[in-house]
């Protein structure tokens, strides 16, 4: 039996629903670790076409607790191509299949910490006054969405060290991200489980394309890959933002370009406290091997070429 995660924004029991197709892809991240970016990737080399599309209809995020049920299911039912979900629930909470391909995508801490704040502080009113009502609903939370503070140095430490939900000490206003990567180093030797990280993403994205189109057995030319990774480009992805998350994008000023704000590694140098950023270290290497912790903060290219199914 999976572990449950709930929050404010997601119920992993909405997964006992979850009903498999053998090809099916489950994009797996931590929030803000690029989770569009992978589900652009995946709309190109799926449908192998370069026009944009509705991801957040398309591939749903399947525990979000903003849609009932019952209608997911159904249209997720109705699709005929190649189906793929995302979810950002850790590793030990969603169901594993052997007929499904998971894909993880990580990014270091302390960007998704800094990318995350902007997320939080960016939401509507009424998003928030759901998320609360939620929260005041739900017999393990009993109380109102927590409030992000505006400074994102004061919000890292508050990552750092508050827990949002029991049996958590850090990762508030969502889960621990130390725990949540946790998860996937225990089951890195999952043959059906590919890691992909952000700076990798950015370093060579036709490199990283190909593993992906081998890794899901999609036929594809490294021509077809170059002209289609012009479409994954950060930069081509803000173009079509409000086409590619329609839906994401209603719950946030600003619209879409909220959500696809900067795409850079490394803003959070010079505005985290020295402190803190020791405290993260620490935190990430109680957590997981030094191996799998220098992983996260570099990815394989820069890191040193190894892969987390070979550690």
């Amino acid at each position: 039996m999976e572990k449950r995660y709930c929050t404010w924004l997601i119920d992993s029991d909405r997964w006992r629903a979850f009903r498999p197709r053998p090809g099916d892809i489950v994009v797996a991240t931590y929030p803000k670790s690029g989770t569009t970016w992978m589900q652009r990737i995946l709309s190109l080399l799926i449908f192998r076409s370069e026009e944009p599309l509705a991801l957040d209809r398309t591939f749903p995020w399947w525990e979000v607790n903003r849609r009932p049920l019952e209608a997911l299911v159904e249209d997720f039912e109705a699709q005929h191509h190649r189906r793929s979900v995302k979810t950002h629930v850790p590793f030990d909470g969603v169901p594993r299949f052997e007929n499904v391909k998971y894909i993880h995508v990580a990014r270091d801490g302390r960007d998704v910490c800094m990318s995350y704040h902007n997320h939080c502080t960016g939401f509507r009113p009424e998003a928030l006054a759901r998320m609360d009502a939620i929260g005041l609903a739900e017999p393990s939370l009993r109380r109102p969405y927590p409030r992000v503070d505006p400074d994102p140095a004061i919000h890292f430490h508050h990552w750092l060290t508050a827990g949002a939900i029991a049996g958590e000490n850090d990762g508030t206003p969502y889960l621990s991200y130390f725990a949540y990567e946790k998860t996937f180093w225990e089951a890195r030797k999952r043959e059906n489980l590919l890691f992909v990280h952000y700076d990798d993403l950015q370093a060579d994205l036709v490199g990283e394309m190909r593993r992906i189109a081998d890794f899901l057995d999609i036929d594809v030319s490294d021509a077809e890959l170059s002209g289609m990774a012009g479409s994954a480009s950060f930069e081509s992805m803000r173009k079509d933002a409000a086409v590619l998350i329609p839906e994401m994008a209603k719950n946030f000023e600003g619209g879409a370009l909220r959500l696809l704000n900067k795409g850079q590694s490394g803003r959070w140098r010079g505005l985290y406290d020295e402190a803190d950023v020791e405290l993260f270290d620490k935190k990430l290497r109680e957590a997981v091997p030094d191996a799998y912790a220098d992983w996260l903060l570099a990815g394989r290219i820069a890191g040193g070429g190894v892969d987390p199914s070979e550690m």
